[in-house]
């Protein structure tokens, strides 16, 4: 009877095992379908864009990001060309790479870096390029809490040529500065993150200023300008329009 019984626990055992291996065998190795295709760019509109970009950063922050055969989209792209249907421009941080946090594979964003996010004439004809040639429906200028660069230009910081680009984050300082009473703590981080904000709303106003091209294909709704803002401790991006109003995820049934 123990013997039998010591089979039939055995058995179950191992049963449980292989289920259990099987399991982990299919979540582990499936590979999504690389979707970001002439055809996916088309169809998909600037709302469809950002929805995709706010799911991603979802799934980054829940730790459920998609598993992607790099390699195989490398060489896709290669051959078939290149079909972003988002620019997103944010800093140089090191914690804050566009592509994984906003879980994006090889083509599916262009990400355009600069300390402190800021813009210039060069960052004006990239976004051109992506929007009027290739057809990117939407624009991101994405700032983060904790920014260096953003504290450097706080504190008045003169060094080589970082001066010039901490200068163009000055109208965001001076901004803050007013809404402060003229009394500002560079050392304080949530001053630093406001600043922060702002600079991104500053840039977001630069862009439509300095590219007639992109102001007309934004004003045809052809394209669409959004800020967005990462929280570099959780993770979690939060997206808003030019007056500075989130814009939340679309209700997925």
């Amino acid at each position: 009877m123990l013997k039998l019984f010591s089979i039939r626990s055995l058995t179950i055992l191992i049963s449980t095992i292989i289920l259990s291996t099987s399991v982990i065998s299919e979540t582990k190795y499936y590979v999504a379908p690389y979707i970001s295709t002439a055809k996916s760019l088309k169809m998909t509109t600037p709302e469809m864009a950002l929805q995709k970009l706010i799911a991603g950063n979802m799934r980054f922050i829940n730790n459920k990001v998609i598993n992607r055969n790099l390699t195989n989209q490398a060489i896709k792209t290669s051959v078939k060309g290149q079909f972003p249907s988002a620019l997103v421009l944010s800093c140089m941080d090191s914690r804050g790479i566009p592509e994984l946090i906003l879980d994006q594979g090889i083509g599916d964003i262009f990400a355009v870096r600069l300390a402190g996010n800021v813009i210039d004439s060069d960052q004006l004809a990239g976004i051109e390029y992506a929007t009027k040639v290739v057809g990117t429906k939407l624009i991101v200028i994405m700032g983060h809490t904790q920014c260096g660069a953003v504290s450097g230009a706080c504190q008045n910081v003169k060094l080589g040529n970082l001066t010039q680009l901490l200068d163009k984050i000055q109208p965001a300082v001076t901004a803050i500065r007013n809404q402060q009473d003229d009394k500002l703590d560079c050392a304080d981080s949530e001053t630093i993150d406001l600043i922060a904000r702002e600079n991104v709303l500053h840039m977001m106003k630069l862009v439509t200023e300095g590219s007639p091209i992109t102001k007309d294909l934004i004003d045809n709704k052809k394209v669409m300008l959004v800020g967005a803002m990462q929280n570099i401790k959780s993770g979690k991006v939060t997206f808003f329009d030019s007056d500075g109003k989130e814009i939340e995820a679309e209700h997925q049934s």
